[in-house]
């Protein structure tokens, strides 16, 4: 007898308006040609100034079909999310290994076709910022939560480098169903699966105008690259729009991922 498997969709960052817009308009479409059973995306680049969601967006994407929203160093950027972790409807996540005193949760157990998935935020550390927890510690000491729950367990891991992905992919393989880097807004042509059942992707990539630097106005970035001074960042809402990520399936007898396939469409009709 065949083992029973779900496919779940994963996104990459939505930058601003543009990759909202294409979430909305998109993932009804793919949900049905494909038959999802749940959806994933990364949505700490939501807002209009790509810089953080907002308790309105979080209920836009929802309504559109997302049923966890991932997000990353950016979460906070709009101020009016800090409460709503506590008080709102518990689909949106802020990484796991931020300080226990910061408000909303690392992880999140959905239920998809009558069996549980868990999914993970975490933040790397090479390259960035933020002065957080180790992410590898983190999702070791989550995961014996996360075993006692489901077999069916994914990491959206939002980082810069790509040998801290790597490496991620190599500490978690056989004891995840899919590990899948988000940050970089650049899909990388290397997912798998591994011989353990571990899927893996080095970004899933992004929602947003193709004709951009990475989602913003790419005379902006020019500039900051060629005279070093800062310079006040804005989404590019002109030029196609392209949405990248992945579609996964998943023993859910076992947990492990059977097949992992890499999408990426451009959309020359909308506009924002």
């Amino acid at each position: 007898m065949q083992n029973k498997t779900i496919k779940l969709l994963f996104l990459g960052d939505l930058a601003g308006q543009p990759g909202v817009s294409m979430f909305c308009k998109w993932v009804p479409r793919l949900k049905e040609k494909h038959k999802i059973d749940a959806v994933v995306v990364n949505g700490e680049n939501a807002s209009k100034n790509g810089k953080g969601i907002s308790p309105e967006l979080v209920g836009q994407l929802q309504e559109a079909g997302a049923d966890v929203i991932t997000s990353g160093n950016h979460v906070w950027g709009n101020k009016k999310i800090y409460g709503y972790f506590d008080s709102g409807n518990g689909i949106l996540l802020r990484p796991a290994n931020y300080p226990a005193g910061c408000p909303g949760k690392g992880h999140i157990f959905i239920d998809v076709k009558g069996c549980l998935v868990a999914v993970v935020n975490l933040l790397g550390r090479v390259f960035m910022r933020e002065d957080l927890d180790c992410p590898f510690r983190t999702i070791q000491s989550l995961l014996s939560l996360c075993e006692s729950k489901t077999k069916i367990i994914f990491v959206d891991f939002h980082a810069e480098a790509t040998s801290e992905k790597r490496a991620m992919f190599y500490f978690l393989d056989g004891k995840v169903s899919g590990v899948y880097g988000t940050h970089t807004h650049v899909q990388t042509a290397d997912e798998q699966v591994s011989e353990l059942g571990t899927s893996y992707i080095t970004d899933l990539g992004f929602s947003g105008s193709r004709d951009s630097a990475l989602g913003v106005e790419y005379n902006i970035i020019l500039d900051r690259f060629l005279t070093q001074m800062p310079a006040h960042f804005k989404i590019e809402k002109n030029g196609p729009m392209v949405m990248t990520g992945v579609m996964t399936e998943v023993d859910t007898e076992t947990g492990k991922a059977v097949k992992i396939e890499r999408i990426s469409f451009i959309d020359d009709e909308l506009v924002i």
